[in-house]
């Protein structure tokens, strides 16, 4: 059976999971809406779609009887709501990018939605679908490690990434979008849940936007890249940042595919003389914190710390759990186990499908959950996905109990 699939989103996102179904051979994209018309028509064409199948937003694809199996809904943070709604109340079985939506009300609605109509939800957790994560979890479910104690886990933003995406992109204003733990950790404190398998008792957070910010511009500075005296020395240069990527497919589709539709040199110097890209990382249009702690309580009494930073190299999360047997030690490529009893270590090798960035697929990880998600749509066992509108809501309610202890400096329990 194939199955079809409405695209509601047509930027990176929406295109890269579009691709994946394809390539895979398990679905055939037979719909498509966005606003912008570069990207619909890309995505139109790429396809193949009739024009009566081309939409300029999620309402006109919603406004007819369903027209696919299952849609993918890949619009920005705080335009998830009402696609999602409006088309569960139509019967799509739906994969829906995380952040599930900016605030509890309207995930609860998504949720609720989802319910009422029995249709399979799965937010895009993509991290605890690969080989790595499912290999860490049986170790652990299995008793190899003991009970687990305690959690030590690191997510490696990167220093290009952070300027990209959070300073100079689209999820740097808060308001524009979700806060910074939302937007891009909601991943890890959701994959820390189901690692320590028990809910969230208590959380603690410390963090703020230490180095992005105006009083750190370097003398001299002016307020584009292109035309910054001081341009050559900053390590936050744009046009060194993005002219690397040219010629790579793979990074022409992501961070380029972001800034302009010509990706060529003559396409990148346009969108960095004109375009946010190009702007300089301290002129203070940002918000969002550029590192954070989090620190979390399970019932039973394990914990977990969780670190966020934008100064790193982009990587693999890494990440240390000890257990009252033995211990593990992974970077997304091997994981060590560490057995007491012997005092011996055995190392599982892994190898990721590409790097950790979203262009990479998040190291193949983007695949197997695009794979589960199809699978569990054509065999209607919602087993098959372990992220579902429940699960997902409860690790949202930890991101937004932990942003409340960030800005009143208060433990904060939960629920």
């Amino acid at each position: 059976m194939t199955l079809t699939l409405a695209i509601v989103g047509a930027g990176a996102r929406g295109a890269s999971y579009a691709r994946i179904a394809a390539d895979q051979g398990a679905a055939v994209v037979t719909a498509v809406a966005d606003p912008d018309p570069v990207r619909r028509q890309a995505l139109a064409d790429e396809f193949a779609l009739p024009y009566d199948r081309v939409f300029t937003d999620w309402a006109e694809l919603a406004a007819r009887p369903r027209l696919a199996d299952a849609a993918i809904i890949a619009t920005p943070d705080r335009m998830h709501v009402e696609p999602a709604v409006a088309l569960a109340d139509l019967g799509y079985a739906l994969l829906l990018e995380k952040p599930m939506a900016p605030s509890e009300e309207d995930a609860r609605r998504i949720v609720e939605a989802a319910t009422r109509n029995d249709i399979l939800l799965a937010v895009c957790h993509v991290l605890r679908y690969t080989p790595y994560s499912l290999k860490l979890k049986q170790l652990i479910d299995s008793g190899r490690i003991g009970d687990v104690v305690s959690v030590e886990h690191l997510e490696p933003v990167g220093w290009w990434h952070q300027a990209h995406s959070y300073v100079r992109g689209k999820w740097g204003v808060e308001a524009e979008s979700s806060s910074m733990l939302l937007a891009k950790s909601c991943h890890d404190i959701d994959w820390l849940g189901h690692v320590v398998g028990r809910p969230v008792e208590k959380v603690s957070s410390f963090g703020s936007l230490f180095h992005f910010r105006p009083e750190n511009r370097p003398e001299g500075a002016g307020d584009r890249c292109v035309t910054c005296p001081v341009e050559r020395t900053c390590v936050y240069s744009a046009p060194r940042i993005y002219e690397r990527f040219l010629g790579d497919p793979v990074f022409e589709q992501w961070p380029l595919g972001v800034l302009t539709d010509d990706v060529t040199s003559a396409g990148l110097a346009k969108a960095l003389e004109d375009g946010p890209y190009g702007e300089c990382v301290y002129n203070g249009r940002n918000d969002v914190v550029d590192h954070q702690v989090v620190n979390l309580q399970y019932e039973g009494g394990a914990t977990a710390s969780f670190t966020m930073t934008a100064f790193t190299g982009l990587d693999f999360r890494k990440t240390r759990v000890f257990g009252t047997r033995g211990s593990l030690d992974g970077d997304g490529r091997t994981l060590t186990f560490h057995d007491f009893l012997t005092d011996t270590r055995e190392v599982f090798d892994f190898d990721p499908d590409g790097g950790a960035s979203a262009a990479d697929g998040h190291g193949g990880a983007d695949d197997e959950l695009i794979r589960a998600f199809l699978a569990a749509v054509a065999g209607d066992d919602r087993e098959l996905v372990n992220t579902g509108p429940d699960e997902a809501l409860r690790s949202h309610l930890v991101v937004w109990a932990a942003e409340r202890a960030r800005r009143s400096g208060q433990v904060v329990r939960l629920d």
